[in-house]
């Protein structure tokens, strides 16, 4: 059954060559007791190393069943000495972080024996060699014949067809030397039993074959096999493997002994963890803040169509990006080149018709509180200050139109968004409202108009009830030839009996849960007396004649009616003068954020099977500022998280030495387990094992502190911001930083855990 033909081995120690072997010819049987003698040096360990497949051979075969060894693979020899060896050491080689019945066990759990299985068989050898009493005690609990129990219990205990002793009885007294002979005797009787000693006389009381050896060779064999009276007999090799759960159970064991260092290098590598769970929650909190910030004040900003608008999309937003970024800006060369506007490419000319004005019209009521058609009809506004009439230049004057509602039965932008600090809203066309800013300020221009900058603070007494005259297009303008001048006496213009005279009643203030951004303080009038301006100043002279003309009727100015800026120039004319036409703008102010999302589909919805140039474009304005917020917001998470993740790339350098320390520590358990069949991926698997519990202690850790430090962030918070629970860590990102760090730590302890399955084990089981 075990057969070795002619095996040389030799040790080369720098230009030094030990022949440690030397044409070892032997055959054994399957039952006997095999005792090898010979002074130190001869290679006895040797040759029993071979026979166990923990060391190989140079030259010649090991013959095992019949078949030759020489195209072996590891996870052959892996098997070999799971299955077919038992090996008993003379230093015992007890696992010392695990019990006694846990190192019993390990070779059957290589096999893959059920637990069970494991459990009566462990038992069941410990009481063979008298150990039942003393199960779950370590090893460094047990006296030298006790742990050399052990260590034939497990040699016993995976049913071996070969125990291999190497000294057995050398580190202990004659009496218990006595008791371990005897007991290994016993075991001879239905196993091969190959022991190596250097005292002839236990060699000569218990073997009934002794070999001696010197100098590598073979000088005797006292009871040699003789081939043709002897049959041979043969025996099985089954396979080898460890699961992930034995792996952690080693790891898990091994971590018990050293809890202090394991808990402090698993601190140190939670501070990455720590710092960046810490922003993360700050993000999320922020972005939270930032979310109920958009829907209860950015749904303040309306919507916005206009007759040119910026294409505000993606793939354009990208455009323009990769045109600012590209390589060919800023080059080093002494001549210019010619572009187009590059801004043109990006503007899109919206046809603003009576069928579109139809569709914003059937938008829900629900969705909307308020829809303003900008129109840029001129007014003719006057006010008599100090005696004095002065006409009101609306240029640089926020003069604009209320939103009105789809609705009479509806609550209007006014009623939703505004407190009224004095008076009422409009009731009738000639009705005005002032709005103020946050501060009860408005353009030094508007109050020098209404006759009262001569006060440093002037109640809103002296506001309401203050007139603004307005006057038609008949009698502000005069003929002259083919133009058309203002009238120059002021006086007359405004007492004429024509004139529609405007009154101040209400004035206003943006709530102050809505952006200041949203606040646009000025006059504003009804779109009743809008659609009066312009149903009166349609029919007037001037625009009749604008209408006949293809030149200005103000200032000479031919249009050149070919072009399409002529004939927008012309338009643009025309209404100004009051000429009916679409509105140059449109705004829609949502009821929330949620009603901004359906509007904006809605309009989408228009724009579906449109050719480019029918299509409406229109700028969101809450959603832009709420993009613009979020990628800033993003920004710094990215940048914080990156100088964070510093300690993380720390951490994983960290775990690397703590492992390879790991590894020079377990040397001798990688021996150990190597000698009862663990395969090199299977050491592997316990060092990844090891990394695996640090990570996720780590992570776990590091998720724990960053929980417990957002008490007194949150603390220091409220007391800078008012703002309440600012950091919150979502559960998602705290399963992430988890998985980032078991991930990192395997990285860590990957090199470490390569190292120590390349280990030879001959040399493993040697360090102290």
């Amino acid at each position: 059954m075990l057969e070795l033909k002619k095996i040389n081995k030799s040790y080369r120690t720098g230009d030094f060559n030990q022949q440690a072997l030397k044409d070892v010819s032997l055959e054994f049987r399957k039952n006997e007791f095999v005792a090898i003698l010979g002074p130190s040096g001869s290679g006895k360990t040797t040759l029993l190393n071979i026979i166990g497949g923990l060391d190989k051979y140079d030259s010649g075969n090991l013959i095992i069943n019949n078949k030759s060894t020489k195209n072996f693979k590891e996870k052959d020899w892996d098997a070999y000495r799971n299955n077919c060896i038992g090996f008993i050491f003379q230093s015992y080689n007890l696992i010392s972080h695990m019990d006694i019945l846990s190192n019993v066990e390990m070779g059957m759990t290589l096999s893959g024996k059920k637990s069970k299985e494991r459990l009566k068989k462990a038992k069941e050898v410990l009481n063979i060699v008298g150990l039942k009493d003393h199960l779950h005690k370590k090893p460094n609990q047990l006296s030298g014949g006790q742990m050399q129990r052990v260590a034939i219990a497990r040699a016993l205990a995976n049913n071996p067809d070969i125990i291999l002793a190497d000294e057995p009885t050398g580190a202990l007294d004659s009496k218990t030397s006595i008791q371990i002979m005897d007991l290994i005797k016993e075991i001879a009787k239905d196993k091969l039993v190959i022991m190596v000693t250097h005292n002839p006389t236990l060699a000569k009381q218990y073997a009934n074959r002794i070999i001696e050896m010197k100098d590598g060779e073979i000088i005797s064999d006292s009871n040699p096999i003789n081939k043709e009276t002897e049959a041979k007999e043969n025996f099985k090799i089954g396979k080898t493997s460890m699961n992930i759960l034995t792996a952690l159970h080693l790891s898990l064991n091994n971590i018990r002994t050293k809890k202090g260092r394991t808990f402090l290098t698993a601190l140190a590598s939670s501070i990455g963890i720590i710092g960046i769970a810490l922003i993360l929650s700050l993000s999320n909190g922020f972005d939270k803040q930032i979310d109920i910030f958009e829907k209860n004040t950015l749904s303040a900003l309306p919507i916005i169509i206009s007759k040119q608008s910026m294409n505000l999309d993606e793939e354009s937003m990208q455009k323009m990006q990769e045109e600012i970024t590209s390589t060919d800006s800023y080059p080093d060369t002494s001549y210019i080149t010619f572009t187009d506007n590059d801004m043109d490419k990006y503007v899109h000319t919206n046809k603003i018709t009576t069928d579109f004005i139809d569709y914003i019209e059937k938008i829900s009521e629900e969705d909307v509180i308020g829809i303003n058609y900008i129109r840029t009809v001129g007014m003719n506004l006057f006010q008599k200050v100090d005696g004095k009439v002065k006409q009101i230049q609306t240029t640089n004057l926020n003069i604009s139109s209320i939103p009105h509602t789809l609705s009479e039965n509806s609550k209007g932008v006014i009623d939703e968004r505004f407190d009224i600090l004095k008076g009422r809203k409009p009731t009738t066309k000639e009705e005005l409202l002032l709005e103020v800013d946050s501060k009860n300020q408005v353009s030094k221009d508007f109050l020098d108009l209404l006759g009262l900058t001569n006060e440093e603070k002037i109640d809103f007494d002296e506001i309401i009830g203050k007139e603004i005259t307005l006057v038609f297009n008949d009698d502000y303008y005069t003929q002259l030839g083919n133009y058309f001048v203002p009238n120059k006496d002021l006086e007359q213009l405004y007492t004429n009996d024509n004139n529609l005279k405007l009154k101040i009643v209400g004035i206003i203030r943006l709530k102050e849960d809505y952006p200041s951004i949203a606040s646009n303080p000025g006059l504003y009038y009804t779109n009743e007396l809008l659609d009066y301006v312009i149903s009166q100043n349609s029919k007037s002279a001037i625009v009749k004649r604008q209408k006949e003309e293809d030149n200005n009727v103000l200032t000479g100015e031919l249009f050149d009616l070919n072009s399409e800026e002529g004939k927008l120039a012309k338009e643009t004319i025309l209404e100004y003068l009051g000429n009916e036409s679409v509105p140059y703008g449109i705004q829609i102010h949502p009821v929330d954020f949620e009603s901004k999302e359906r509007i904006v589909n809605y309009l989408d919805e228009y724009n579906q099977n449109k050719k480019e140039e029918e299509k409406i474009a229109y700028i969101d304005q809450a959603d832009l500022m709420s993009s613009l917020s979020s990628n800033i917001m993003d920004a710094i998470t990215i940048v914080l998280i990156a100088f964070s993740s510093i300690s993380l790339v720390v951490s994983c350098i960290m775990i690397g030495i703590i492992m390879y320390i790991s590894v020079l520590e377990r040397t001798k358990e990688i021996g150990i387990l190597r000698s009862l069949g663990a395969r090199k991926k299977d050491i592997s698997r316990v060092f990844n094992a090891e990394t695996f519990i640090i990570g996720i202690t780590s992570g776990l850790l590091g998720i724990i502190i960053a929980r417990l430090l957002l008490f007194p962030v949150n603390s220091l918070l409220k007391n800078l911001t008012d703002l309440e629970n600012i950091a919150i860590l979502n559960p998602l990102h705290a399963i992430i930083l988890v998985s980032i760090s078991v991930f990192l730590t395997l990285i860590g302890g990957a090199i470490p855990a390569n190292l120590a399955s390349k280990k030879d084990p001959v040399i493993a089981l040697r360090t102290e």
